[in-house]
């Protein structure tokens, strides 16, 4: 009885221990056939660390290869939440740090997420702060942060980066594709703890962005920037643009607009700030656009410098419209006629040439389509056909009413003159280089096409000089540099579609020296008070960029550059 049962209970425990080790065998099985690539990647995950290696963005250079937007390395702050144990405690002790809310914490830090973001690209005063902190399960990544040595300076034609270092406005998201490079990946090994380890099973590295280099001066932005602010806060204006540009290559040297913004830090600023207005923002010119009907009918052979008319002493009816000048005039030669920025007798000018050939120069001059410059948000402006004329337009458009600009276009227009006729097309990239400094490929100029022979370029160029010597551009004139221009003052049109009474339109559009010109110059100043005239507060601007422009570019000639370093040797 007793072998009996002890026989029974050895075979019961051998039955169990055989299931047992049935069922062992079976989920072996199971686990080896059925989930061993699940498992094998948890396993991975644990032991693996996929990392994104952050290309370094190409910086953006000015024409002589002075940095303009650069990147520097600063630290990240993440979280490991799953190892931090007093998570109440470290969001009080956070908090403080960063100045983060403590709902935006608490959300963050209560994910099941075994990393997380808490802060990007943090200061390095906070990074240190973290650190002395001591926190397990808080970690500090190493990422690129884009930044702008000149801070306001040259904010509207850069642009600006944002946090993952992708191009949002400007040279930065017009040349993203070049500057932004390709990411690369490694695979990181990690012990048991999570630590990462300095071991990598598998790498690919990252493509750097290229380099960009620009038209812009650094120091002739610098001298425009300074001007321009001066007459924007002297006459309290809503806003301001001002152009400096090659006449021979359209190589845009300067760029400006005011309000402005520092690149650097973003946090409140407007879309008004933001906005590129020289060329964005359309206006009706004024009495600047009147270079498009004096180069009109001297090509076209309509009139003489000479050639006389009368300016009805300041009141002229065209059908239902009465034009008037700014003051009474009798008998002017032409000449005279745009040096004292006659309206009347613009017109008379206007009425010989007729609808359609005001019209084909204004198109030729290149009003009416973009300049296709290499900025992005360029717009238009507004030039309608003759068949939309209306019987007072001959009287309107070509003294600059009815027909909307850009500050760009004035500058390509004017540059027409300047450099003996032709059309060129304003650009600011001047190069892409790789990080070896190797050439990438070149944008060299592009001329459109050919708007008056040289010789009417020639005349146009002796009247505009005029108008600074004796005429309304007086306040335009440099000392020892030879300079010609237009001034204009146009009136804003109220929302009712009224000519405004108290808002204007200051501008002056010119060149310098007149005999070879090296910079042409468009200052564009809107709704100044208390003073108004174009001659009063745009002519100024122009004087002092073109004279400290000149100045600069003559001691940076390659002539006097070879003159230096030879004096240099000799003294040696």
């Amino acid at each position: 009885m007793y072998i009996s049962n002890y026989r029974r209970r050895a075979e019961a425990v051998f039955l169990f221990f055989l299931v047992f080790l049935i069922l062992c065998v079976g989920r072996l099985i199971f686990i080896q056939f059925f989930r061993s690539s699940y498992l094998a990647g948890i396993a991975k995950k644990q032991h693996n660390l996929f990392v994104e290696l952050e290309p370094r963005r190409g910086t953006i250079y000015d024409c002589r290869l002075k940095p303009q937007a650069v990147n520097i390395s600063v630290d990240s702050l993440y979280a490991a939440c799953d190892q931090i144990k007093d998570k109440e405690g470290a969001i009080r002790k956070i908090a403080p740090v960063l100045g983060l809310d403590y709902a935006y914490l608490r959300d963050r830090l209560y994910r099941k997420k075994s990393f997380i973001w808490i802060a990007r690209k943090i200061t390095p005063e906070q990074s240190e702060a973290i650190k002395r902190l001591n926190i397990e399960g808080l970690g500090l990544l190493k990422e690129s942060k884009r930044t702008y040595p000149n801070s306001y300076q040259g904010s509207h034609l850069l642009g600006f980066a944002g946090l993952d270092n992708l191009g949002l406005e400007g040279t930065e998201l017009y040349c993203d594709k070049y500057l932004k490079g390709q990411a690369g990946w490694a695979l990181f090994l990690r012990d048991a703890r999570q630590k990462k380890l300095n071991l990598w099973e598998k790498m690919v590295l990252p493509r750097d962005g290229y380099d960009i280099v620009l038209t812009i001066d650094e120091v002739i932005q610098y001298i425009a920037e300074r001007e321009l602010d001066k007459a924007y806060k002297t006459y309290h204006a809503a806003g301001a643009s001002i152009v400096v540009m090659d006449p021979h290559t359209g190589a845009i040297l300067a760029l400006a607009n005011r309000p402005t913004f520092d690149a650097n830090n973003r946090s409140g600023i407007s879309k008004d700030q933001m906005r590129n207005r020289a060329i964005c923002d359309m206006f009706e010119p004024g009495s600047v656009f009147k270079i498009v009907t004096a180069s009109a009918a001297l090509e076209e052979g309509k009139v003489k410098e000479t050639d006389r008319f009368f300016c009805e002493n300041g009141s002229y009816r065209v059908a239902s419209h009465t034009l008037h000048d700014h003051q009474p005039h009798g008998w002017l030669t032409f000449r005279e006629v745009i040096g004292q920025s006659s309206n009347i007798g613009t017109t008379k000018v206007a009425q010989i040439l007729g609808n359609d050939t005001v019209y084909r120069y204004i198109k030729l001059f290149g009003f009416g389509v973009k300049t296709g410059v290499d900025m992005p948000g360029e717009i238009a402006g507004s030039a309608k056909e003759p068949r939309l004329w209306s019987k007072i337009s001959i009287a309107a458009i070509p003294i600059g009413q009815e027909i909307g600009v850009t500050a760009l276009q004035l500058a390509s227009a004017i540059s027409v003159i300047a450099n003996g006729g032709q059309l060129m097309k304003p650009y600011i990239i001047k190069e892409i280089r790789d990080k070896y400094d190797e050439v990438i490929e070149e944008f060299p100029p592009v001329l459109m096409h050919k708007v008056i022979s040289a010789e009417t370029a020639f005349r146009v160029k002796s009247i505009l000089a005029g108008v600074i010597e004796e005429g309304t551009g007086k306040m335009a004139k440099i000392p020892d540099i030879t300079a010609a221009g237009k001034t204009g003052t146009a009136q804003k049109l109220e929302p009712n579609g009224t000519y405004s009474h108290n808002k204007f339109v200051a501008s002056f559009i010119g060149f310098a020296p007149v005999e070879d010109p090296m910079v042409a110059i468009v200052v564009i100043v809107d709704a100044p008070h208390p003073s108004y005239f174009g001659g009063v507060v745009a002519a100024p601007v122009f004087k002092n960029v073109a004279s400290d422009a000149i100045k600069y570019l003559r001691a940076k000639s390659p002539f006097n550059e070879a003159a230096a370093v030879n004096e240099n040797k000799t003294f040696n």
